[in-house]
């Protein structure tokens, strides 16, 4: 199982999907009114995009312009084909650019969205860098993964130490947080339903590739995440985090 054909198989298995982790349209409205008061047209920053379904939302329920950033550039081409489709691409514009070095201007951004992009980078490492695009009293939405419990199963101890070593628990990311230099106005765990968004069109793909001769055991690699959610859920979550910059 050669490493180049598994990055190419995920790639290829993720291509075209709505989301690329766990979240729904309800969720984004949902932390979008726990935000609180914005601009009368803000300026949004959907980090770590993918296909661009928060992007989508946010254009539609904000008068605001969104700016999708990720470093696929076909997901960035689906962003501008779906915002065309739902009639805001007027208001949403593509940026290929890391989130970790993001060339915009301090103070340039109301509200910094990132959905399931955040580990990427790391919780404390993200807020930190990001905390100088926002305005005065800007706002950050992001959605992370933690656990639930403080004894998890060793198949998933083994499974996130590998995907994601540096993940805590809420109350730890809280603190986090607030060192950081925000105010935790909400935090939110997602349901499972919102797992389903992400898992089900998932798991059409892979049976899809099943029947196109696809190695099993590269098969079994790219469902070991919806296999272990399914034994162990209860041991982990997605959280949403709504946090508000703190002046200073």
């Amino acid at each position: 199982m050669p490493p180049d054909d598994l990055s190419d198989l995920f790639v290829r298995a993720h291509s075209g999907l709505p989301r690329q982790a766990p979240g729904s349209a309800a969720t984004t409205e949902l932390l979008l009114r726990l935000a609180g008061r914005l601009p009368r047209q803000p300026r949004i920053l959907d980090i770590g995009s993918g296909p661009g379904s928060a992007s989508i939302t946010l254009a539609q329920l904000t008068g605001g312009t969104v700016t999708a950033v990720d470093t696929h550039q076909p997901f960035l081409d689906e962003v501008t084909r779906r915002a065309a489709d739902a009639g805001v691409d007027g208001r949403i514009v593509t940026l290929n650019a890391p989130m970790q070095d993001l060339p915009l201007d301090d103070g340039s951004v109301d509200l910094i969205w990132a959905e399931g992009a955040v580990y990427l980078m790391g919780f404390d490492a993200a807020l930190t860098s990001w905390r100088r695009l926002l305005s005065d009293d800007g706002v950050v939405v992001l959605t992370e993964a933690e656990w639930s419990t403080p004894q998890p199963s060793h198949e998933v101890r083994r499974f996130w130490g590998a995907a994601y070593p540096a993940m805590r628990r809420t109350g730890e990311n809280v603190d986090a947080a607030q060192l950081a230099g925000y105010d935790v106005r909400a935090v939110y765990v997602l349901p499972d339903s919102d797992w389903a968004e992400y898992y089900d069109p998932l798991t059409r793909r892979i049976e899809q590739l099943r029947t196109e001769g696809i190695d099993e055991a590269m098969l079994a690699v790219l469902g070991e995440e919806i296999t272990i959610r399914s034994a162990h859920g209860a041991d982990y979550s997605y959280t949403g985090y709504v946090l508000r910059r703190r002046a200073g």
